[in-house]
């Protein structure tokens, strides 16, 4: 296809349709209450409007990990025509002003669209919600965007999008601004060597704010498709001005694995430890079409993974398939053990088998079923039994033909069982009179070690950040607990307001260490506990209204320094593949000065922790190795410390407003340094 020179820089940006209006019934008399709110306020979003609204909605937010779905979207629709059996190459263009794909397949229609004869069809997939070919399985026998909102959603996250057509060898092309089109289709020209289509788009701005693509994370989901199906050749071809930053992937590259899963698992576990060196593999049914399974499977002692696929889709939170391939893995090993009456084999369950695996597993469903439109969970039902009865059998008989072989992969399981078992009897003798009278709080997230040694307890504010940081812990030894908001402030409370509030109380409970005269620290149930707030001003409120607690109803807490704050970053600092994380705006300015002046620095600021990519918050605020803490301390002027903390966070107002005056000659307008 044409470079860059098919497609303009700029494009206008489309106005908004404005919103119906319906006038008020003629006996209607509205109150005070209601005068305020009519008909005039209800809006009518039409066409992609939604979508540039919310696009949390259907990319699952605006971060790298949404930016790159679009381009999933679109290599997932190449892929469909290849899956279909007309498109044997995929091609990937990375250059400086679009990201390209190809395909060699049918080419979307172009003719005037039954119901809308105004438009194309091409022009009626690309600007409508629900439009589509793969709704029945006419055109599409096994697809992956069954939602039909794929490649208009990327049309509308667009700042620019052009689309060409070669089909009957005639050359069409429509291009788009922001999901608007900027004309009819037109024709280029004969173009009788050539078929297929080709979307070359660039993410808004608007939308993804200072966010670019990863040349790296581009290059292995290109590479990922030409192992799910051993029919196509994917190309990846990439300008060297976007190949920045420390081992870029290759200028260009072709891909064609015949071997096809088993080929994948290999390369992922070259290097790695493993049980045995042989990987069980299998293929059942003709891939690309209804029905069809295929899996690796290899045996490790660390690290283990599980990786899935429906229909080249890939499901990272698993799904009905996964659960297919976890049952036929259990039952293939425990008919082993009962074939060998080996001991324990009662005990394995299916946590024992996926501990101790690597495994790739590629489904095929028609009409498939995915939880959100991210696609990210398989829900079919069906593809359970489809799954298991596939991998089952073959399993079985990769087991049956060396039983040495299969005798190890046992053993290394029932290990796994064991130690579990042993796990849960230490948890139950540690923590028996920690939970004798009441349960822990429901929110806790508990680490798996049993002795507090080591161990930490994570303080964080709401679920969105709870659920990043339990997905960023170590859960051998780190625990999380979320709060929900701004908790008492125990300074101007009275007791019984104390006594009474949920949130204090699920945070004594988790602590197991009692509180005021019945405080224990041998009872601590962690080594550290850690408030962990976001690095704007109410994150230091509420760290403020934490550490309050613990100095009124656990000093003892902070006198044998178990109280620590966590010191998460406020902006990230980007220029090519050199990253740095800011904590304030003073150490945002410091840090400027170790980026080269030639270069653009992109600057991003952090929402709050539930905003950040787990891994980043593991990499900054979390991980041992890399995070910093500050350890809470209480000077040795102790009537002093009382006397500071009555005044900013007691119940006389006129002290605060004092110390404000007494202290604005020393305001500053960036924040502290800490």
């Amino acid at each position: 296809m044409s470079g860059d020179d098919l497609f303009e820089n700029k494009a206008p940006s489309p106005k908004r349709a404005a919103p119906r209006k319906a006038s008020k019934p003629a006996n209607h008399a509205a109150s005070d209450g209601e005068a305020g709110y009519t008909a005039a306020d209800i809006e009518v979003l039409e066409g992609l409007e939604p979508v540039r609204r919310r696009p949390g909605m259907y990319i699952g937010g605006t971060d790298q990990r949404a930016l790159h779905h679009l381009f999933a979207e679109v290599l997932d629709n190449a892929m469909d025509e290849a899956v279909a059996g007309h498109a044997t190459f995929i091609e990937v263009r990375y250059t400086p002003d679009h990201l390209i794909v190809i395909d060699n397949g049918r080419g979307i229609p172009v003719e005037p669209h039954p119901r809308f004869p105004d438009k194309s069809a091409l022009e009626v997939i690309m600007t409508t919600l629900h439009a589509g070919g793969k709704f029945d399985s006419k055109a599409y026998e096994a697809s992956g965007g069954l939602h039909g909102v794929g490649v208009s959603v990327v049309n509308a996250l667009s700042e620019d999008l052009t689309v060409e057509v070669a089909r009957g060898k005639v050359l069409y092309r429509q291009r788009f601004a922001r999901g608007v089109p900027q004309g009819p289709v037109e024709t280029v020209g004969a173009a009788p060597n050539r078929r297929g289509c080709s979307v070359a788009f660039r993410p808004d701005p608007q939308i993804f704010k200072g966010l670019k693509f990863d040349a790296k994370r581009l290059f292995a989901q290109t590479r990922a498709k030409a192992y799910l199906f051993a029919n196509v050749e994917l190309r990846w071809r990439a300008d060297p001005a976007m190949l920045t930053g420390d081992n870029p992937p290759p200028a260009s590259a072709d891909f064609h694995f015949p071997g096809g899963l088993a080929d994948f698992l290999a390369d992922e576990l070259r290097g790695r430890p493993t049980i045995i060196d042989d990987i069980f593999a299998c293929r059942v049914g003709e891939p690309g079409r209804q029905g069809s399974v295929e899996a690796a499977v290899g045996f490790v002692p660390v690290d283990e993974f599980t990786r899935s696929y429906c229909n080249t889709i890939p499901t990272p939170e698993g799904g009905t398939h996964e659960a297919g391939l976890r049952a036929a893995l259990l039952k293939g090993l425990k008919t082993h053990g009962e074939r060998i009456n080996a001991k324990k084999i009662s005990q394995i369950t299916g946590d024992d088998v996926v501990a101790s695996t690597a495994a790739v597993l590629s489904v095929f469903v028609r009409e498939p079923e995915f939880v959100g439109q991210t696609k990210d969970k398989l829900s079919t039902s069906s593809a359970t039994r489809q799954a298991e009865n596939a991998v089952r059998e073959a399993f079985e008989e990769w087991l049956a033909r060396d039983p040495g072989r299969a005798s190890r992969v046992l053993e290394s399981v029932i290990d796994r069982s064991d130690e579990r078992l042993r796990r849960r009897a230490e948890k139950d003798v540690a923590r028996r009179s920690a939970t004798r009278r009441t349960r822990l709080p429901g929110k806790l997230a508990d680490c798996t070690q049993s002795k507090a040694d080591g161990t930490e307890i994570f303080i964080v504010e709401g679920d969105s950040a709870g659920g990043s940081a339990k997905q960023a812990r170590a859960r051998a030894t780190q625990a999380v607990l979320p709060l929900r908001g701004k908790i008492l402030n125990v300074a101007n409370a009275g007791r019984d307001k104390v006594v009474a509030n949920q949130q204090l109380g699920d945070l004594a409970l988790a602590l197991g260490c009692g509180a005021r005269k019945d405080f224990d620290v041998a009872k601590l149930r962690y080594e550290r506990v850690i408030i962990m707030t976001d690095a704007d001003v109410d994150g230091a409120h509420i760290a403020s209204l934490l550490i309050t607690f613990f100095y009124r109803e656990m000093p003892g807490l902070i006198d044998s320094g178990h109280l620590f704050l966590a010191v998460p970053p406020l902006y990230k600092l980007t220029q090519g593949a050199k990253t740095l994380y800011a904590r304030n705006d003073a150490h945002r300015e410091a840090l400027m000065a170790e980026f080269k002046k030639d270069k653009k620095v992109e600057i991003g600021r952090f929402k709050g922790l539930g905003e950040m990519m787990p891994a980043q918050l593991k990499e900054t605020t979390m991980d041992p190795a890399t995070r910093t803490l500050l350890r809470v301390t209480i000077r040795s002027e102790v009537e002093a410390t009382r006397s500071s903390i009555d005044r900013l966070m007691g119940n006389k107002p006129e002290a605060r407003f004092a110390f404000i005056q007494e202290n604005a000659a020393f305001a500053q307008a960036e924040a502290l340094d800490i």
